[in-house]
């Protein structure tokens, strides 16, 4: 039988020259170095700072730069030089930190500062839309900067991270608070009793409105303490997660029945108003009548002080001065609770930020991180001189722009 002789074909094929090859192909690098900014706080109430000397270094070494005014950790226990030895750069004058690309704060941008903002910048910081101004909003959107706010900032659960992290911290630092000044201290103030209970003698009373995570961590620490606690809220979803949260499904829960609720005022020893805002107000309030037959010496904590306030009766105080009395009922109305342990809640804001920060830069900016992630997105209110949110716009009749529309035909 004659031998096949080979074809072209056949050695074309067996050839590995003309086999599919692997191949590297350059994938663009959209990884962004940052130009962060940490201005000293210049509010009254703000002992805060965003990020740690631990933050900082993590971010330093990640190849960002951050510029840190001389100072600005201090109230929070952290000195320059800690921040230096980290990687940050000490700035001696506002000015020069606010040439940063972000500017990260936990108050909102006073005018002063304002005046250092330019175009194409972006703020990070609080809005606080209890004190809010049209003008306010206006002078802002001037400037032609990104502007977001921290409070509106979600996660992909849907939660408020920050909102969160400064509830938990409020609500366990009012039972603290509550503590201090029912007792007697120096015989002037409060009614000289415990917060909680002891064998043979009746708790105390606490009532909370709102039930939410500041009424979370407030009922659990007074729990804790052995004080009776009762919860008033209108929301009954709440009420419920409420008792599954703290395991205690007997717990006193109720309506904000008008009757009922000023049945339980005057019986309590520490009120505490937790209320969450709707539709930008507080969505019930204590007559100054309820107060006036509260027993000498209760005391009131209005944590929703900067949205408005629970009660009638409630005025701004500082943590310089931090009470009242009216109707010989001590008033505690702080708005920045949280600033009472500014190491503490500055370290649940390092905690948040340095992870938004890193997804800034694996995004390629602050444009690029709006156009992909819609959870960050949410907390934008300004966006190259445009009004982004539609409840601020609502609420002062103004003009806005949807941002999804903006970011859709960037350039």
């Amino acid at each position: 039988m004659p031998q096949a002789v080979p074809s072209g074909f056949e050695s074309l094929a067996a050839s590995r020259a003309y086999f599919t090859q692997e191949s590297m192909l350059a994938v663009e690098t959209r990884k962004r170095k940052l130009f962060i900014g940490l201005p000293r706080e210049t509010s009254l109430q703000e002992n805060r700072i965003c990020l740690t000397p631990e933050a900082v270094k993590h971010l330093v070494e990640g190849g960002h730069e951050i510029l840190l005014e001389s100072g600005a950790g201090e109230p929070s226990r952290y000195s320059d030089h800690a921040y230096s030895e980290a990687g940050a750069t000490i700035a001696y004058s506002q000015k020069e930190v606010f040439e940063a690309d972000i500017i990260l704060k936990v108050a909102p941008a006073t005018y002063e500062e304002m005046e250092y903002l330019r175009a194409g910048q972006t703020l990070i910081s609080a809005l606080q839309f209890g004190t809010l101004t049209a003008d306010y909003i206006t002078a802002l959107l001037r400037k032609k900067i990104n502007a977001i706010s921290f409070e509106l900032i979600k996660d992909p659960s849907g939660a408020r991270p920050v909102v969160r992290a400064m509830s938990e911290i409020a609500g366990s630092t009012v039972m603290l608070v509550a503590a201090e000044y029912l007792a007697a201290r120096g015989g002037d103030e409060g009614k000289g009793i415990i917060l909680g209970g002891i064998t043979g003698v009746p708790p105390s009373q606490v009532l909370i409105l709102g039930a939410g995570t500041v009424a979370e961590y407030s009922a659990r620490a007074a729990i804790g303490l052995g004080a009776e606690v009762k919860v008033f809220d209108n929301h009954l979803y709440k009420l419920r997660r409420l008792k599954q949260n703290l395991g205690q499904p007997q717990l006193y829960t109720s309506t904000l029945d008008t009757f009922a609720l000023n049945q339980q005022i005057r019986r309590a020893d520490v009120v505490i108003g937790a209320l969450n805002p709707e539709e930008g107000r507080i969505p019930f309030m204590v007559s100054e009548e309820a107060v006036s037959q509260m027993s000498p010496g209760s005391v009131i904590i209005d944590v929703s002080i900067d949205q408005g306030g629970c009660f009638e009766t409630s005025e701004i105080t500082s943590h310089a001065k931090p009470v009242f009395r009216k109707y010989d009922v001590i008033h505690y109305c702080v708005p920045n609770i949280a600033s009472r342990v500014p190491r503490t809640a500055t370290n649940a804001l390092s905690n948040i930020f340095t992870p938004i920060l890193q997804e800034i830069s694996q995004h390629g900016g602050v444009n690029e991180v709006l156009f992909t992630n819609e959870h960050f997105r949410s907390g934008v209110y300004a966006y190259k001189g445009s009004l982004t949110n539609a409840s601020i716009a609502r609420r002062f009749n103004m003009r806005y722009k949807e941002l999804a529309l903006m970011i859709a035909v960037r350039n």
